[in-house]
């Protein structure tokens, strides 16, 4: 779900997945490898295993915020505070019968919240943002984000909208280049030169300047990609695997 970053030796084998119909299957077994090699920084790792190595390093680094342990509603409704409880009133009105947020409603929820403030420059948050933002949250693949999800969002997003106005030091609205990695790191997130410039241009206008819903839609997707990291890398020395079906699943749905 997540766009996972791989770094080391990697398994990508078409074992059990469908060969595309123009190569062969040896054809694909000698592509995989190439890509593996790539990834692994076999023949000086070029771009991908550039980044993939980045990432790796910037994982290592993050330390999120632990999910709430699974436990039967009336179980966790009895055992929470008035502060949570009141949260969860306000979810239900929120969500509507299902008890669920869809991209449509998340959509709408962000945009009524940060129509209040006039010091957060926005073009506001998209369709196609909200739909990214629900598929890395997404951990039961219902396409909506139930309570616990919707709350460790709402969550995040509260501490970095602080974390954005903090660093907006000319009180522009927007977080500048040079403003950025002080607001990344103070978020959570210590990362490279490198990885900084990446998100500048993935991001942030031509001017280099990031609105709120970009830096919002930046932050969500990189504490998905890094909490996926650290689940799937079980012993802690920056190297996971994946087959091809996984791969594609998790890069593909996000």
């Amino acid at each position: 779900r997540d766009a996972l970053p791989i770094s080391g030796p990697c398994s990508i084998g078409s074992r059990g997945d469908t060969v595309p119909s123009l190569l062969s299957e040896h054809h694909f077994r000698d592509q995989t490898m190439f890509l593996i090699k790539g990834l692994s920084g076999g023949g000086g790792g070029g771009l991908i295993g550039n980044f993939m190595s980045m990432m790796s390093d910037a994982a290592i680094n993050y330390v999120p915020e632990p999910p709430p342990p699974r436990m039967h509603p009336a179980h966790a409704e009895s055992s929470e505070s008035e502060e949570v409880r009141q949260f969860r009133r306000t979810f239900a009105q929120l969500a509507g019968d299902d008890l669920e947020v869809s991209p449509t409603e998340l959509m709408n929820i962000l945009n009524k919240v940060i129509s209040r403030h006039s010091d957060l420059k926005t073009d506001g948050f998209s369709i196609d943002s909200c739909r990214s933002m629900v598929s890395v949250m997404d951990s039961d693949s219902t396409g909506k984000l139930g309570f616990d999800e919707f709350k460790y969002l709402w969550n995040n997003i509260k501490k970095w909208q602080a974390v954005y106005k903090q660093y907006d030091t000319d009180r522009s609205g927007t977080i500048g280049a040079t403003e950025l990695p002080g607001a990344f790191e103070a978020a959570g997130f210590r990362l490279n030169d490198q990885l900084y410039a990446m998100m500048v241009r993935r991001y942030s206008d031509e001017t280099g300047n990031m609105d709120f819903d970009n830096y919002i839609c930046c932050l969500v997707r990189l504490d998905a990609m890094l909490r996926a990291f650290k689940s799937l890398d079980k012993d802690g020395d920056g190297v996971i695997k994946v087959d091809m079906k996984e791969w594609l699943q998790l890069t593909m749905y996000s």
